[in-house]
């Protein structure tokens, strides 16, 4: 871990931009096993509430109060860790999370969720993206995996883009019109920098090349240097449907994508300067989704985009365009943000892994946590990791057992589970999302990344007894369904036949996460919805 931390740091700080980007092509920037900076606890962890009367536990050893509110109610409370100074951690916030403390003037904006749940916040004008996504993160307890996101929703035009982390919000904000249905949008973005971990997945070998001035093939695994460096020139090329201007009618072109901005062939494939025409560039445009590009623009498949400038809001305006498949549609996106924000993208995708390296932050939420035993006459700090580890692990099974006893139909304590406690107990998990259609667990997907392993739990449209695991794997979304067993009163979930069966959803999917099983990939990020 220390070497992998290494590399991130000589990266940004040293070097030339070829030898920071030749990282990623020897396979060393791959930081998707990091920890999340995030790991002090916003709020108390989930246990029974006479967790302190079991023989082991794990005990809170950090505990903060509200600044300006408790601590005008309370008396002061001595620290019992007193090498963990408070003001290291209010330090590690941005100052733009604190509004009242900036002198600066302010705004009041509103930022939606998926299920329309709204909040207004008053925020300094110079605010960024990711200091916005930081907020809501903070003030609604979510576990900051540097997914969440931010997004510009134009609902008069059908359109949707990522805002970049670095992107001032109020400069967003004033391209709008007053009386256009635009919208700011907060959720997760598992697919938001995966081109960097994953070049390979998003960058097909028939797509990409050099330009025609180099006469060469690019390597693969030098595709990241060529984008971040601004003296080489990759090639994005391969064909469109394109809508004919003032016409509802489209129709398909060899596209190239170079530097110097979008153009399609006007005589089949031919990329000769003559025969190329220009079509837009990306220094005041930016490329955006479309939401539904069959039933509103007419388009031949789904997989629909467009190129629009920031001076424009025009219908009329909009460079529409439409690609055969996802993958295909997600390269040309991945590329022209490339292109626009440069090394840029990269600083923001590293900044929070250098942010958790340089802060004490981790070490902070290591010591706020300690596992205690209560088994003899006086308690005693377990040191040794490992118990500390099969502590937690028997205070968990303990908790879920005390959980299904208490909510037995019976009402006094068995070995089997009603389905009264399995219901209860998947769903409060935040991957469960009970009454969701096939359709909308299709557009959730997409919205929150369609890379390997995005999934979630739902209730079964066509059997309301069972239930249906919805995976992506390779750009596209399966669905599994997940079917109840009973073996001789005793009722078990299943995903193979009844081959290997689980006592409730929650083991399933733990299962799940650790082993692929008849699965194409292995559960990895699940979809979250939020209330505001």
């Amino acid at each position: 871990m220390s070497d992998m931390n290494n590399t991130l740091e000589d990266i940004h700080t040293s070097g030339c931009l070829g030898e920071k980007a030749e990282i990623f092509g020897s396979g060393k920037g791959n930081v998707s096993g990091f920890s999340s900076p995030s790991l002090i606890p916003l709020h108390a962890s989930l246990q029974p509430t006479n967790a302190q009367l079991s023989k082991t536990a794990v005990c809170k050893g950090n505990r903060k109060s509200k600044e300006g509110e408790e601590s005008l109610l309370a008396a002061p409370v001595p620290n019992p860790f007193p090498e963990l100074i408070p003001s290291t951690v209010s330090s590690l916030v941005s100052d733009c999370l604190l509004p009242w403390t900036k002198s600066g003037p302010t705004q009041v904006i509103k930022v939606y969720n998926e299920d329309k749940t709204s909040r207004a916040v008053e925020v300094p004008t110079d605010i960024t993206a990711r200091d916005i996504c930081q907020l809501f993160v903070m003030k609604n307890h979510c576990i900051d995996d540097h997914s969440w996101t931010l997004f510009e929703h134009l609902s008069h035009l059908g359109i949707e883009r990522t805002i970049e982390d670095h992107e001032s919000v109020m400069e967003v904000l004033s391209g709008w019109g007053i009386d256009t249905d635009s919208r700011l949008y907060f959720r997760k973005n598992y697919a938001k920098y995966e081109f960097f971990n994953k070049p390979l997945d998003f960058f097909p070998d028939h797509m990409v090349s050099l330009s025609s001035e180099t006469n060469g093939n690019m390597n693969h695994s030098q595709l990241i240097q060529t984008f971040l460096n601004s003296s080489t020139c990759p090639e994005i090329h391969g064909h469109l449907h394109a809508k004919e201007q003032g016409r509802k009618s489209w129709k398909k072109f060899y596209f190239v994508l170079r530097r110097s901005g979008l153009y399609f062939s006007n005589k089949g494939t031919s990329k000769e300067p003559r025969h190329l025409q220009f079509i837009a560039e990306f220094s005041d445009s930016d490329v955006y989704m479309l939401l539904s590009a069959r039933k509103i623009h007419g388009a031949p498949t789904d997989y629909g985009f467009c190129v629009k400038s920031t001076k424009c809001g025009s219908p009329r305006d909009l460079k529409l365009l439409c690609a055969d498949d996802e993958q295909t549609r997600t390269c040309w996106v991945t590329a022209m943000r490339l292109f626009k924000y440069g090394l840029q993208l990269y600083q923001n995708f590293i900044q929070p892994h250098q942010k958790q390296k340089a802060s004490p932050m981790r070490s902070i939420s290591e010591n706020s946590l300690v596992a205690m035993d209560f088994s003899g006459h006086k308690s005693r700090v377990i040191e040794n990791p490992s118990e500390a580890l099969s502590v937690a692990v028997e205070e968990g099974l303990s908790w879920r057992r005390k959980s299904c006893h208490r909510l037995s139909s019976h009402g006094s304590p068995s070995t089997s589970q009603s389905p009264m406690s399995n219901i209860a107990l998947h769903m409060a998990q935040p991957w469960f999302h009970s009454k969701l259609s096939r359709d909308e667990a299709h557009r959730l997907i997409t919205q929150q990344g369609l890379i390997d392993g995005v999934f979630l739990l739902r209730d079964s449209q066509s059997n309301p007894k069972t239930f249906v695991l919805s995976l992506c794997h390779t750009q596209r979304i399966k669905h599994f369904q997940i079917l109840p067993v009973d073996d001789e009163g005793d009722l078990f979930y299943s995903l193979d036949d009844g081959h290997t069966r689980f006592t409730d959803l929650i083991q399933l999917v733990e299962f799940y996460q650790l082993n692929r099983g008849v699965l194409p990939f292995k559960l990895k990020h699940h979809c979250a919805k939020i209330t505001l």
